[in-house]
């Protein structure tokens, strides 16, 4: 059985005080990582029948340090509980002895945790055991947006993917290519990791403030409710948003999880509907123009993972990786058509302000929680599942499911690792979607998507494109681009 990470230790000892409510998976991008609960209630695993020939992944960077921006804010709350006298009760008798988990403050803030480091070493681990893609050896190339906690991200993916070590012998083999990409720049446009950047009408479709207008409902009964553990101090609604987001962050960090002990489930609940409002609309399908900035990721790897079995991949690799930051996620969910609708009635979406409604499937902490991702998987099925009995014949070697020359061919969709079915086409092994289905509802998003140089307005800019092209084109044409190798070879023979 394999060990349990550090994120699972987190969990269990927060779900033990919780019961079964654990708010470290209901704090949005907050949340350590974690596998998201099926919510359409399907088996994550490979079915039986099927093989997995070919699947691209777009991650979340891991867990980090707090933005200088957070930071400030931490840095605020500590000084409010050192300047004063007073007498704290109950859950926040800590509050008088905290200190910020944060002892190098020059550099740390920004940067990826050990317990990121460990999220994404350990999804290599994940994902090379689920495809054997990758026999042993070869190299392995992954794609990065530039900001440094990105790329270590990556930089860590590779080496638990690659992690039998350096060949001593062979030092150019079983080596990790990082193409880091320029991060948030307005020059790249759609041939991007951060494309949103490139499309000027972006910002204009941000109506995220509703998040705002939400938590000014419930903040100030929360200080007012916890208040009452405090003699000779007041705290404030901003000072209980500082402290519902050091539940997640220090829990990450320091495994400190006392914060997540102040907050009752509701208070909780409105919490993590704060940051499914403030990503809806923001970045996710309540911006028009997210599919747009979300629809080259879904064509590009789209075109690799639905070509023809006998055609010569553009890409070294049937596994797609690239890395970038939370906000880049949500187009990728708009312009799969997916989390917007719903089959329990009318009245979920567009996501109320007044309040979360349970039957919602667009939720934050199961999509840009540290180290979230969306993946797209190509499946060979048999039409049947194997037998319960097989015969061996001697000097033979029994095909494995899903190699036959009668295999069908699908796609399915999982996000965090839940399968997500694709709208009006899962009638494939595992709820998944019949590649020339696949096909077809690619081509009717790309329409509802639309043009990215067309609706970003960039017709007038002659660089402009609408396409992404990166994995293909290494390195990229347009804007620059740099290459890691990992893990690096520091080792030498005896």
């Amino acid at each position: 059985m394999a060990a349990l990470t550090l994120n699972l230790v987190l969990a269990a000892s927060v779900a033990l005080c919780y019961g079964r409510f654990n708010p470290l998976q209901h704090s949005g991008p907050a949340s350590p990582y974690f596998d998201a609960p099926s919510q359409f209630g399907v088996d994550p695993t490979t079915p039986a029948q099927c093989t997995v020939e070919r699947a691209a992944y777009i991650v979340r960077h891991g867990s980090r340090f707090p933005e200088p921006g957070s930071f400030a804010g931490w840095q605020a709350l500590h000084a409010k509980l050192q300047n004063a006298t007073y007498t704290a009760h109950g859950p926040l008798a800590f509050l008088p002895s905290w200190v910020p988990p944060v002892d190098d403050s020059s550099h740390q803030p920004l940067y990826l945790s050990s317990t990121g480091a460990r999220e994404a070493f350990d999804l290599g681990v994940d994902l090379r055991k689920r495809y054997r893609f990758t026999p042993g050896g070869n190299n392995f190339t992954a794609w990065a947006a530039g900001q440094q906690r990105v790329v270590d991200t990556a930089s860590y993916f590779v080496q638990g993917y690659l992690s039998q070590g350096n060949y001593l012998a062979a030092p150019t083999e079983n080596r990790g290519i990082i193409v880091s990409m320029p991060d948030s720049v307005n020059y790249t446009f759609a041939d991007s990791l951060t494309p949103a950047s490139g499309c000027p009408a972006y910002k204009a479709g941000d109506t995220s403030a509703k998040a705002d207008d939400f938590r000014a409902t419930y903040r100030g009964k929360i200080a007012a409710r916890i208040n009452h553990y405090l003699d000779g101090l007041t705290l404030n609604a901003t000072d209980v948003g500082v402290m519902q987001d050091l539940c997640g962050f220090q829990a990450e960090v320091s495994g400190d999880t006392r914060f997540c002990d102040i907050f009752k489930e509701s208070e909780w609940k409105d919490y993590e509907y704060a940051h499914d409002l403030n990503y809806y609309y923001g970045s996710g399908p309540g911006n028009p123009y997210s599919a747009t900035v979300g629809f080259p990721w879904v064509q590009a790897v789209s075109d690799i993972l639905t070509a023809p079995s006998n055609a010569s991949l553009p890409v070294a690799s049937p596994l797609v990786m690239s890395f970038t930051h939370d906000n880049n996620l949500p187009p990728v969910v708009s312009a799969l058509g997916v989390w917007n609708s719903s089959t329990h009635g009318s009245g979920v979406y567009p996501l109320s302000i007044k309040g979360p409604d349970p039957r919602r499937t667009f939720r934050s902490s199961y999509l840009v929680s540290f180290r979230g991702y969306v993946a797209l998987e190509r499946l060979s099925c048999e039409a049947r599942k194997p037998s319960s009995s097989v015969k061996h014949n001697a000097g033979k070697l029994s095909p494995a499911p899903g190699t036959s020359a009668n295999a069908e061919k699908f796609v399915r969709l999982r996000i965090n690792n839940a399968v997500v079915p694709v709208p009006g086409c899962a009638s494939g092994p595992g709820s998944s979607c019949p590649v020339d289905g696949f096909v077809a509802h690619v081509k009717k998003q790309a329409s509802l998507a639309g043009d990215f140089v067309t609706r970003c307005g960039l017709q007038n800019v002659s660089n402009a494109t609408s396409s992404l092209d990166i994995f293909t084109q290494v390195p990229l044409a347009k804007g620059q681009t740099y290459t890691l190798l990992t893990p690096r070879p520091y080792a030498v023979a005896p």
